[in-house]
Parts: C-alpha cells; sequence; structure tokens
C-alpha cells in the first residue's frame, strides 16, 4: 500500500510540472528557456564609446623623459656620466684622473720596496759572508742601494783614519755622521710621490662636494625652466651630483690608506 501511494503521487507530480509546457505548446508559444546572465565584455575591448577610460602608461605632454639605458646601449652609470653638466664631467674626470694617478703610485711604490728589500737582503748576506769592512765594500762594490753605499762609507772613513791615526778618534762621529746622511736620502727617496698621496686624500672630497654642489644647483634650475617638479626632471641632477662625490671619495679613500700603508 505504501508503495503504491508513493507511485501515486511521483505521477500526479510530473502531470503537474508537464501542464504549463503542454499550455504553451497548445496556445503556438515555444517553451520558455533557461534565462542566462548577460555576458561582460573584457575592459581590455572596451571602445572608446564606453566611457571607460583605461591607464596608460605613456608620459604626459611636455615633460622631458630620460633615455633608456636600452635604447642607448650604455650602463646607467655611463649614461649618467655622459647627459650631466660638463662642468660635472670636468670634476668627474678630474677626480678619476686623481684615483688612476693613486693607483700607479701604489703599483710603483710597491715595485721601488720590493728592489729595496731585494738589495739590503744581498748586502746583508755579503756583509755576513765577509771577514773584514774592506772585503765587504769590495764584495759590494757593483751594488746599488743605501746599504751597499753605507758599507762603502764606513770603508773609506776606516781607511782615512788608518792613514791618518791623528783622524782615529773622530772616526766613529764620522761614521755614523755619514752613514745618519745615507739613511736619510733613502727614505726620502723611499718617501718620494706620498705627497701626492696626501694632497689626493685631503682635497678630492671637496672636489666631489663642488660637483654635487654644482649638481642640485642644475637641478633647481631646470624645475625653475619647466615650472614642474617630476621626478624625470628632478632625477638626472641629482644622479649626477651624488655620481660626483661617490668619485670623490673613490679616490680619497684608497689615496689614504696607501699613503698611511707607505709612511
Amino acid at each position: 500500500m505504501r508503495l503504491r501511494a508513493g507511485y501515486l503521487a511521483l505521477a500526479l507530480g510530473c502531470a503537474a510540472l508537464a501542464l504549463p509546457v503542454a499550455a504553451q505548446e497548445g496556445a503556438g508559444l515555444p517553451p520558455s528557456a533557461p534565462v542566462e546572465a548577460p555576458s561582460l565584455a573584457p575592459l581590455a575591448e572596451t571602445g572608446p564609446s564606453s566611457g571607460v577610460t583605461l591607464p596608460s602608461d605613456a608620459p604626459e605632454a611636455g615633460l622631458p623623459v630620460p633615455p633608456a639605458s636600452a635604447e642607448t646601449g650604455h650602463a646607467p652609470l655611463v649614461e649618467i656620466v655622459l647627459v650631466a653638466h660638463p662642468v660635472v664631467q670636468a670634476v668627474m674626470a678630474v677626480l678619476a684622473l686623481a684615483g688612476f694617478v693613486a693607483l700607479t703610485i701604489l703599483v710603483q711604490k710597491t715595485a721601488e720596496f720590493a728592489l729595496a728589500f731585494a738589495r739590503v737582503r744581498r748586502a746583508a748576506k755579503a756583509l755576513g759572508a765577509a771577514t773584514d769592512l774592506a772585503g765587504a765594500a769590495r764584495s759590494l762594490a757593483g751594488e746599488r742601494g743605501p746599504a751597499a753605499a753605507m758599507t762603502r762609507a764606513a770603508a773609506e772613513e776606516l781607511r782615512l783614519a788608518e792613514q791618518d791615526p791623528a783622524l782615529l778618534p773622530g772616526t766613529q762621529t764620522r761614521s755614523t755622521a755619514a752613514l745618519a746622511r745615507i739613511e736619510a736620502g733613502a727614505a726620502l727617496s723611499l718617501r718620494a710621490g706620498t705627497g701626492i698621496l696626501a694632497s689626493i686624500g685631503a682635497i678630492a672630497p671637496f672636489v666631489g662636494l663642488f660637483g654635487t654642489v654644482f649638481g642640485i644647483m642644475n637641478s633647481f634650475l631646470a624645475i625653475a625652466e619647466t615650472k614642474t617638479t617630476n621626478l624625470a626632471v628632478v632625477a638626472p641632477g641629482i644622479a649626477e651630483a651624488l655620481l660626483a662625490t661617490a668619485i670623490g671619495l673613490a679616490a680619497a679613500i684608497p689615496a689614504v690608506l696607501i699613503y698611511n700603508l707607505l709612511s
């Protein structure tokens, strides 16, 4: 009984659903179709008549645009140098030359110190193998350097004292003075060029600061000329100003370190 009642309820439900469709077919109307939601066109395909304004990456009219590095083929730092003011370019060139001079002095002094130490080692070896001062002077006859010069000066003072006994009391004093003069000359020769390093270390930051001040002043002039504070107008002058400071420090710091090392 329960099964028959269920079948009967199902049949009545199907009949109730079929009545509207049959009524539409009897009236000559097409069956109703499910209504779909209207699709929206993509925003990128919206035409100018739609009233939608899309953002654009194009620069505003009348504003200067710095050249892109990819278009010019130069590195960013090289591009900054090329578009910098001639005064700032001159400052950068002077500072770059100062840094090159400092590195050149370092290479030259390194080679000079290496040769000096090699001569001292040879002279010490010859003095250790000699039995007397005259023999040491003869073994160092063709040698250059302060050690060989000291040996020859001491041997000469001893020879003069042996020839004239009246000179014997002052032999040590005269030998000490002669050796001191040779030592002072050798130290002065080794210090040659370090004054340039001291000057570079003291002046280069101020030269870079001059380029910085001029670059910032150039940026303010560009702002006044274009009557805008757009970053495309201000950025090049500030970039070249900071680059001048960086080159000044890059020239001064190694110069001071090399000067302290050589001193």
